[in-house]
């Protein structure tokens, strides 16, 4: 039986109409992809910066006067004040105007400040003070040396060159130990020389080299 025109133009369209939707692709929504953490090489890690240790006031490293010392004192614009010094065997600093200032267990900047407080105390308007060491209190060997005595300091000064100043031990010395007493010390320190050490000698330290048993 012969369909009448209408249906099949009604028909012949949702064919087409369905096979067009079979053929249409489907487009899914692309996935977000997170940004990637960034790994452990590419952080920099924070610096933390320490600083140095200060040396403790009255530390070895730190050298203070006594007597014998010989120290140069300027005076900027003032000539007649200008010169060397010897702190006394009392352990202090005559200078003129002033007087005398207590210099033994003092550093150098610490006798430097007292002075320039001092002068400018009713003398110079506004001084400007400076001190170097000249020459450094000299150290004693005692004992079995050839010459015993005091001899002055130098730098870097070990214990054993202190001897070889001393014209070295006599036949009876006990080369294996000395005795040192520091300048600031009551007493005595035994030093083991047979461990190789170097002992460096400082201004005012008392060597004593004992005899040894035969």
């Amino acid at each position: 039986m012969a369909l009448p025109a209408a249906l099949m133009l009604v028909l012949t369209g949702t064919a087409c109409a369905s096979a067009q939707t079979q053929a249409m692709p489907v487009t899914a929504n692309a996935p977000v992809t997170a940004a990637p953490a960034p790994s452990a090489a590419a952080v920099t890690p924070a610096v933390t910066t320490t600083a140095a240790p200060t040396p403790a006031a009255g530390s070895e490293d730190e050298y203070t006067l006594a007597s014998g010392d010989k120290i140069h004192v300027i005076v900027f614009g003032e000539e007649t004040l200008t010169g060397d010094y010897v702190i006394t065997s009392g352990g202090n600093l005559t200078f003129p105007l002033v007087g005398t200032l207590r210099a033994t267990d003092k550093t150098v900047e610490q006798l430097q400040t007292a002075l320039t407080t001092a002068l400018a105390d009713g003398y110079i308007n506004n001084p400007r003070v400076s001190i170097q060491v000249v020459s450094f209190r000299p150290f004693y060997i005692l004992g079995e040396v050839n010459r015993p005595g005091e001899y002055p300091v130098s730098t870097g000064l070990t214990l054993q060159q202190a001897v070889a100043s001393a014209g070295g031990y006599t036949y009876r010395a006990n080369n294996r130990r000395a005795f040192v007493k520091r300048a600031n010390e009551t007493q005595e320190r035994l030093i083991d020389l047979r461990e190789g050490v170097p002992v460096v000698v400082h201004a005012g330290d008392t060597i004593r080299i004992g005899e040894r048993h035969f």
